[in-house]
């Protein structure tokens, strides 16, 4: 039996590896050893996952978060080696671009132990993005790589890598299949009445939190939509300590303030929301994948394949921007075709692969 090791720390490798998972868990050829870093600790941002979508309990907890880069990176490579060497999988499984992910390809191919990467060939171009780096030196340290869209793959075409020793593999994005997997049970957050017409807004990345200036740009900007919609914000904790600190414009009553919610709730958003406000790349897909318009707050995204139709438009900052892009999708309603994300079996394609390579 064929033994992969999953390396998890962040919210949406969660969400991508429960229905890996469970198609993992059908095949009676393959096991798999679940590594949970720790990069995400907070009970609303970890546990409340594995405890909604059913993903196995970690077989080994790190515990390693609230670092720098490089010393979270260092000792989460240092604890990953550890495990490898105890439990000598044929193969090392890391999803999406975090630190977790490149010390686990790391730890991993120092090892000598071949790598897959779920979610790769995604670029932003933006080099001065941690997760931009994270995902280069990943696919090019792995040798089984899983492409969500036929522009991911053609991204690692173009970098040569073609003329590697590797395979990649057009198998959709596993966030579709899980989005499939769980709508039907979606919930709303456990919160006093939320408004029955609203903005779903998301803000978390180092892009938008670290330098106050961009922070203040979208307090003022989701002050402004919230004019026109309410707007529901979950509050990631980062964004979250820096707005308590002070200094920061006051958010509007009309901006309802909740707590970090788990997969479930944020699907029951999703449903019941008019439009999506986010620097989240993966909340980009989810908006359309209940075909919602999508306002991202980055001046470049990963996925691509969502502007040309119109289905998401690159705001970055700028209050201006944000109110005039958001009036133009509350001024023309959009007709969603389906498709860009494959088929909803993109499990089922990862699992049988690992049965065969």
């Amino acid at each position: 039996m064929k033994k992969i090791a999953t390396i998890l720390g962040a919210r949406p490798q969660f969400i991508k590896a429960a229905p890996v998972s469970k198609a993992i868990r059908k095949s009676s050829d393959v096991c798999e050893v679940m590594v949970h870093t720790g990069q995400h600790f907070d009970k609303n941002m970890s546990q409340v996952f594995f405890d909604q979508m059913e993903i196995p309990r970690p077989d080994h907890h790190l515990n390693i978060h609230s670092l720098p880069h490089g010393a979270m990176t260092g000792r989460m490579i240092e604890g990953i080696e550890g495990i490898l060497e105890k439990e000598q999988p044929d193969r090392v499984m890391v999803y999406g671009d975090t630190n977790s992910t490149l010390a686990g390809a790391l730890a991993a191919v120092k090892l000598h132990i071949p790598v897959a990467h779920v979610e790769a060939g995604l670029r932003s171009y933006n080099r001065k993005m941690p997760e931009e780096i994270n995902r280069i030196l990943t696919d090019r340290i792995s040798d089984l790589l899983f492409c969500p869209t036929p522009t991911a793959q053609q991204n690692l075409s173009a970098e040569g890598f073609d003329h590697f020793s590797c395979t990649t593999i057009l198998s959709g994005d596993v966030m579709y299949d899980a989005s499939l997997l769980f709508r039907d049970k979606a919930r709303p957050p456990g919160h006093k009445a939320l408004p029955v017409n609203f903005v779903l807004a998301t803000i978390h990345r180092e892009e938008n939190t670290s330098p106050k200036d961009k922070l203040k740009q979208l307090i003022v900007a989701l002050n402004e939509v919230s004019r026109d919609l309410p707007i529901v914000f979950p509050v990631h904790p980062r964004t979250q300590k820096l707005i308590s600190a002070g200094n920061l414009p006051s958010l509007s009553k009309h901006v309802h303030v909740i707590d970090p919610v788990g997969y479930l709730e944020i699907l029951y958003l999703l449903a019941q929301c008019q439009l999506v406000m986010t620097d989240s790349g993966g909340m980009q897909k989810e908006a359309y994948f209940f075909h919602k318009p999508c306002l991202t707050l980055r001046n470049e995204t990963e996925w691509v394949e969502l502007l040309g139709p119109g289905y998401n438009k690159l705001c970055g900052s700028d209050p201006a921007v944000i109110l005039d892009a958001f009036h133009g999708f509350l001024n023309k309603p959009l007709v969603f075709a389906d498709g860009l994300y494959g088929k909803g079996n993109a499990s089922a394609i990862i699992a049988k692969a690992f049965q065969e390579h």
